[in-house]
């Protein structure tokens, strides 16, 4: 897991955008 800095910081990366992306739709919905 702590090894490489090429796939996982970009897969990390997606992650974050990704929730952000949820809550914020969750919170213009409600």
């Amino acid at each position: 897991m702590s090894g490489g800095h090429g796939c996982g910081g970009g897969f990390a990366l997606v992650v974050v955008l990704f929730i952000l992306l949820i809550i914020i739709g969750a919170s213009c919905f409600c």
